[in-house]
């Protein structure tokens, strides 16, 4: 399937082919009036758009040479905010901000469904970049979990809906939040204290204060560890409300708890997200994941 949405930001590398929801944004972008005429002429012929990959379709694929094209580096030109977006998933997504580059794919089923940045403000005078980070859920299981109550639904119906958020967090999907440093000066104390703080006041959000929980968790986070730029940090929620915890590979703890794993999350995906434009993209892409 073809699927005309403009969701992440991201740099295209050569030779390579058109990638699929990983290469989007939907960020506004302008290249003239000849793909303003093309994107206005797809979308009024399929009306918001989900289209075959058919070959024999003249139609579809003149629009696709055309958008092909005049997005390759031949051609001096590269995408801004987005490109059209195919179904082959390859193609790893670049934050834009901090160079961090995310899988398409993540455990051969867990899809990319936004990318944001977490900045920390110092003595309230200067902003840094933290980490960068992708959110990730198993296709199979949003299907499994959420297409009961969901799936009946239009892709325009589901877009912000609250209630669905809500049910992504509190349910079994396997789902994976990968942190990768940008901050080459982080040390593993600085993340205890950040994770003590952040996870702490969801805890009390929910209607907690299980300091013994909140312990356990940043416990993982030994003295030992070295975290610099570009260490890759995944906190998985596995099914059974199981939290598995790696750093670059290494597995450094598991706790199975359902309220654990739903802090986490919220910390991503709640009201009041680290990055509300990741969170956006999150919403859309689950969307299109459940939508007719």
């Amino acid at each position: 399937m073809v699927s005309f949405r403009f969701l992440f930001l991201f740099s295209q590398p050569p030779k390579l082919p058109i990638s699929a929801a990983s290469n989007a944004s939907r960020r506004p972008f302008s290249v003239g009036c000849s793909i303003a005429i093309a994107t206005t002429a797809v979308t009024a012929a399929g009306g918001g758009i989900a289209i075959s990959r058919n070959p024999n379709n003249p139609f579809l694929q003149d629009a696709l040479n055309f958008l092909t094209s005049n997005f390759s580096p031949k051609n001096n030109f590269t995408p801004l905010w987005g490109s059209i977006s195919l179904a082959d998933n390859s193609a790893p997504v670049t934050e834009s901000r901090t160079g961090m580059s995310f899988p398409a794919v993540l455990k051969d089923s867990q899809q990319l469904l936004g990318i944001g940045l977490r900045r920390k403000a110092i003595l309230g005078l200067k902003n840094i970049d933290v980490y960068a980070y992708g959110v990730y859920a198993d296709d199979g299981d949003v299907k499994k979990f959420l297409g009961e109550k969901y799936g009946a639904l239009s892709t325009t119906e589901l877009k912000g809906n609250k209630q669905l958020d809500k049910d992504l967090m509190e349910s079994d999907v396997r789902m994976t939040v990968r942190l990768q440093i940008v901050y080459g000066k982080l040390s593993i104390r600085s993340v205890r204290n950040a994770f003590e703080e952040s996870i702490g006041s969801r805890l009390k959000k929910f209607g907690t204060e299980d300091k013994e929980l909140l312990q356990k968790f940043t416990s993982q986070f030994k003295d030992e560890y070295k975290l610099p730029r570009g260490s890759i940090i995944d906190l998985s929620r596995e099914q059974g409300y199981v939290l598995r915890t790696t750093i670059d590979g290494v597995e450094v703890g598991s706790i199975e708890s359902k309220l654990l794993c739903r802090s986490i999350l919220d910390l991503y995906i709640g009201n009041e997200p680290f990055d509300r434009k990741a969170k956006e993209d999150v919403e859309l892409n689950l969307a299109s994941l459940l939508g007719k």
